[in-house]
């Protein structure tokens, strides 16, 4: 937990009850990792009214979902590596959920006992082979090509949040999340009927309009209220 500038060690994980301890260190003196141990990370296509109106293509009737392996996962400060070959990579600012406790075919009405917390996700991909494959799972699978963080918000709202890209200081996307097309109870209640959810795993809910691309030396930040901002460099 962080009070201040320090950071308050738990007693347990947190997945079940959340209980502190008395033993604090300063937040400037830690190396992040990332703010979940997931099992698989789902993202959400196509989620917000402004993306799907910048594309000029009709809003999805269900959910367009697809998987991130766990191996390209990143915390805030860590490098996003550029691999050679790939000519445009983007960054895409996304709101994620981090699950709390296994869940199945779960309602809407249910899901807030099932999510631990939000946090802050760049859906790095490779553009030029997302439309070279046709299909997205080896444009958006590269090692680092999943920063999460800076850590996991167990207390917000996300129903109406500001999300923000900075790339290399300057605004890029700036939208709400009352844009989703999907929310996040009908989002997270959809997937668990597709496949079990278990503690630490992520879902992410879409990207806003004004995604770009990055090259090396680029710094990219995504901001999200209530949050804070997860920020890496590319390499």
């Amino acid at each position: 937990m962080i009070s201040d500038d320090l950071i308050i060690f738990l007693k347990k994980p947190p997945y079940g009850k959340i209980e502190l301890s008395s033993n604090t260190i300063p937040l400037n003196s830690v190396k992040y990792l990332a703010p979940a141990t997931p099992t698989k990370i789902i993202l959400c296509g196509l989620n917000y009214i402004d993306h799907a109106l910048e594309l000029k293509m009709k809003p999805p009737q269900e959910p367009v979902i697809f998987l991130k392996p766990p191996s390209a996962l990143i915390a805030n400060q860590q490098n996003i590596l550029h691999p050679a070959g790939v000519k445009r990579l983007d960054y895409e600012a996304e709101l994620a959920v981090v699950i709390r406790k296994k869940a199945k075919n779960i309602k809407p009405r249910e899901v807030n006992k099932f999510i631990l917390g939000y946090t802050c996700l760049n859906d790095v991909t490779a553009r030029d082979i997302q439309k070279k494959d046709g299909q997205w799972t080896r444009a958006k699978s590269f090692d680092t090509f999943c920063p999460v963080g800076p850590w996991c918000e167990t207390s917000l709202d996300p129903s109406d949040l500001r999300i923000r890209s900075y790339l290399n200081g300057k605004l890029m996307q700036d939208s709400r999340t009352n844009n989703f097309i999907f929310p996040v109870d009908f989002l997270v209640s959809f997937i668990s009927k597709i496949m079990t959810l278990y503690p630490g795993d992520v879902i992410s809910t879409g990207t806003p309009k004004g995604v770009s691309k990055m090259k090396p030396k680029d710094r990219i930040e995504i901001n999200i209220q209530g949050i804070g901002s997860l920020v890496n460099n590319v390499l």
